[in-house]
């Protein structure tokens, strides 16, 4: 029976938990702990780093791990290239349940941009009413652009000052409708939205939100991650786990 390690943080991952532990699977669901309440889980539950490589290469040994699912956000970058170089050192099994990207449809005003740095260079002169859906880790980038107001929706209340001079902060967890995020940009008048291109289906209203009121999306790549072997869903990491060799899509990088 297959011991499992599932490196979670996302809708998806919840979405496999609950099917592990249907299946009565041997299965532990890690977090990496940036939530200060993170969900509950049916799996028993670590929170917190390895330590790197080297420490998540000692945690596959010393519990016996033999599949390792990263579930994490497409943008977990670091967790998603540590969890390739420690499966392949230890010869544990991995694959990646991972969201498809977005891609625009007619009347989305996009414009692409490689990483956040480039968003911020893409961000008018003149002063507008951002909406910055791109959680906290990356804000401090925006303070280059400090004449905007920014909307930042956040899951945890920020515990320190923020680093941009004039925002507004609402503390929500989603999944959004349509419905609330054309609410919310109507309220607070926003011009433009900054976001990162995570796919799915529980984060994208506010993108079919500015296609319907005609606002510009500075929308951020992924980050690139070493090849591995790729499933779009919970079915398919399934049958992975049931035939390995045979199951999912052939190793690629996003």
């Amino acid at each position: 029976m297959p011991r499992i390690l599932l490196l979670g943080g996302t809708t998806e991952a919840t979405q496999l938990a609950r099917a592990l532990a249907d299946a009565g699977a041997d299965a532990t669901f890690s977090y990496a702990g940036r939530t200060r309440v993170p969900g509950a889980q049916p799996l028993p539950t670590r929170v917190g780093g390895f330590g790197g490589v080297a420490g998540l290469v000692d945690y596959l040994r010393e519990t016996s791990i033999t599949h390792v699912i990263d579930a994490t956000h497409p943008f977990a970058a670091q967790m998603s290239a540590n969890a390739v170089a420690a499966c392949g050192e230890t010869g544990v099994a991995l694959c990646a349940l991972e969201r498809a990207p977005w891609i625009s449809a007619p009347g989305d005003a996009w414009t692409l941009v490689p990483d956040v740095a480039a968003a911020v260079a893409a961000l008018p002169e003149s002063p507008a009413r951002v909406f910055l859906a791109i959680g906290r880790q990356n804000l401090a980038a925006f303070s280059d652009k400090p004449q905007h107001l920014y909307l930042l929706r956040l899951v945890d209340e920020p515990t320190a000052p923020l680093p941009l001079p004039d925002t507004e902060v609402l503390v929500s967890r989603g999944p959004f409708t349509l419905a609330d995020d054309l609410a919310l940009m109507r309220e607070y008048r926003i011009d433009l939205v900054v976001a990162k291109n995570a796919g799915g289906e529980s984060a994208r209203a506010k993108l079919d939100a500015a296609r319907a009121l005609g606002l510009p999306v500075i929308l951020i790549d992924r980050p690139g991650i070493p090849p591995r072997r790729v499933c779009r869903s919970v079915t398919e990491v399934l049958d992975w786990l049931a035939h390995p060799a045979d199951s999912c899509a052939a190793k690629r990088g996003v």
